[in-house]
């Protein structure tokens, strides 16, 4: 398994772990003398950073490889999934705003996936990554704003709602880019 792989399958393996600190109550909030909110926030930072990594390694390198064309969207739909549930729970974000994106999420893997079937390649576009880096705005402010840090929970709320806006725009974008490929 190349290098830029491993980050990907590492970035699957901070899920559960990002699961867990954001949703278990620790004694006082905190994890080995660390406010919980910090070490969910370092956790979700990292593993957006291999996302981040994995795809330049792997092009400058030039070890890209089907599987890690297969594994890093799915390892990023577990992420920002697995998140933005984890902040509904905690109050932190509506839960239809996290259910717009989502279905965008899974309807845009379900479209690629049927695409890349017939032989169809539908690249991730410059709206898509925006959305992507907004969601991760989103979420990571959300995740500080959650104690008594205003600032922050109202940078998440608006990275939020961007976030949905992209991704509602970038979704009928990449529908509309497959059907003028079928014709």
């Amino acid at each position: 398994m190349n290098l830029p792989n491993a980050l990907t399958v590492g970035r699957i393996f901070l899920v559960p772990l990002l699961v867990v600190v954001l949703l278990t109550k620790f004694e006082g909030r905190l994890i080995l003398g660390v406010r919980k909110e910090l070490v969910g926030a370092a956790i979700f930072g990292i593993a957006a950073l291999t996302d981040v990594l994995d795809g330049y390694l792997a092009r400058r390198r030039k070890q890209i490889t089907t599987l890690g064309q297969r594994l890093d969207p799915l390892a990023d739909k577990l992420l920002v999934a697995a998140a933005f549930i984890s902040l509904v729970q905690m109050d932190l974000a509506p839960a239809w705003m996290v259910w717009v994106i989502l279905c965008r999420e899974f309807a845009v893997t379900v479209l690629r996936s049927y695409a890349h079937d017939k032989g169809i390649a539908i690249p991730a576009s410059p709206l898509g990554k925006f959305k992507m880096g907004s969601e991760v705005v989103a979420i990571l402010a959300l995740i500080l704003g959650q104690d008594n840090l205003q600032q922050f929970y109202v940078i998440g709320t608006i990275a939020l709602w961007v976030a949905m806006l992209t991704a509602t725009i970038s979704g009928i974008d990449y529908y509309r880019r497959y059907a003028r490929t079928t014709g």
